[in-house]
């Protein structure tokens, strides 16, 4: 992986949690080995930082919840949390599009490589402007079959997950 050609990389792994949960659910019917991820997108250079985002429901499933929660920090994941936003007439919002993408602008001077972990086509810009903007290598890691096209072209390297074998639990 070309992650052993820059052995002394400072990279900061920034992880849409939602978009990973889900892609692996209704493609695999599994869920994401995070720790194995880190090991993976890491490889062996210097991790400065992994942060996850994540929204906080307010479900019945809050202790199954805490436990996820709780296993993406001991897999060495720094989690961004936010609540669940509901509306009036029920409409529902949660997503950390704008938290992320200001994350990995505001990390990105202390960084050699940023990796998003994410297949929403929404961060294109993000991709776009930390390689030509700042300079930045950037890397993208998602399940190839759930991401943008023009997101993994945006990306100086495209990292597909479908094609990891540890990545997914199967349930």
């Amino acid at each position: 992986m070309m992650a052993s050609k820059y052995k002394n990389q400072r990279i900061g792994i920034f992880i849409d949690i939602q978009n990973l949960y889900h892609s692996a659910k209704n493609l695999y019917h599994g869920r994401v080995n995070y720790k194995e991820l880190l090991k993976i997108l890491a490889g062996n250079r210097q991790l400065i930082r992994a942060i996850g985002y994540v929204v906080k429901s307010d479900t019945a499933e809050g202790s199954s919840e805490a436990a996820f929660f709780d296993a993406l920090e001991k897999a060495g994941i720094e989690l961004r949390v936010k609540d669940l936003q509901i509306f009036a007439g029920g409409v529902k919002k949660a997503d950390w599009d704008v938290g992320m993408a200001v994350d990995a602008i505001r990390m990105a001077n202390s960084l050699d490589a940023v990796v998003i972990v994410t297949g929403d086509g929404d961060f294109t810009p993000l991709v776009e402007y930390l390689k030509w903007g700042l300079g930045k290598h950037v890397e993208v890691a998602a399940f190839g079959r759930s991401t943008s096209s023009k997101l993994r072209e945006a990306a100086d390297f495209f990292i597909d997950l479908d094609k990891i074998p540890k990545i997914v639990f199967k349930r």
